[in-house]
């Protein structure tokens, strides 16, 4: 899945900057279904992970990185911000060997594919909660959700028992595949 986990990747930061550009001026101190996170914090926080995976995906460890990822790293032009993070994260996990190589993230180091198949998750899912938050079509595209189903599925026990996300949640036996999907990462749709 390497290279099409790298693609997919790609996919999945192309729909999440459709509802990035969507927020709204007034809108980036609404609450997200991620408690913990306003709009502007949720936005903060996927781009700060995408310039994460730009630095640990091209074999620096968190001690290289230093603090200078921490706190706001928006500016005042988010968008545009995404852009570039996107871009950084794009081209780490694109680059050749990256799926195999190991990245130091807090829980490693694993390989490249682990950990871009983690941000997979965390770009993809935090979209739609920025989605839900500001009032936006909420509807992930069925390719994005079946190649998160295959990120999700081997690992379903081990990220929910990581703490970060909801438990409790149950979609109904008939469900479709996204809210199954949103379910088990803890989210009503």
């Amino acid at each position: 899945m390497s290279i099409e986990l790298a693609l997919a990747h790609d996919r999945a930061l192309a729909a999440t900057r459709v509802i990035v550009a969507g927020i709204g001026d007034d809108q980036w101190a609404l609450p997200t279904p991620c408690a913990e996170w306003n709009v502007r914090e949720l936005v903060n926080h996927i781009v700060s992970g995408n310039f994460w995976a730009a630095e640990l995906g091209t074999a620096k460890t968190i001690a290289d990185v230093g603090d200078r990822l921490d706190g706001d790293v928006l500016g005042d032009d988010p968008v545009a911000t995404y852009d570039t993070a996107a871009a950084a994260a794009s081209a780490a996990f694109s680059a050749p060997g990256a799926m195999e190589a190991p990245c130091a993230v807090s829980y490693g180091p694993v390989p490249g594919e682990i950990y871009a198949g983690h941000r997979y998750i965390d770009v993809l899912i935090h979209g739609w909660d920025i989605a839900v938050a500001t009032g936006q079509d909420t509807h992930i595209d069925p390719e994005l959700v079946e190649t998160c189903w295959e990120i999700v599925a081997p690992q379903a026990d081990l990220l929910i028992g990581s703490g970060m996300f909801s438990t409790g949640v149950h979609a109904p036996p008939a469900a479709d595949r996204e809210t199954a999907l949103l379910a088990v990462l803890g989210r009503t749709s």
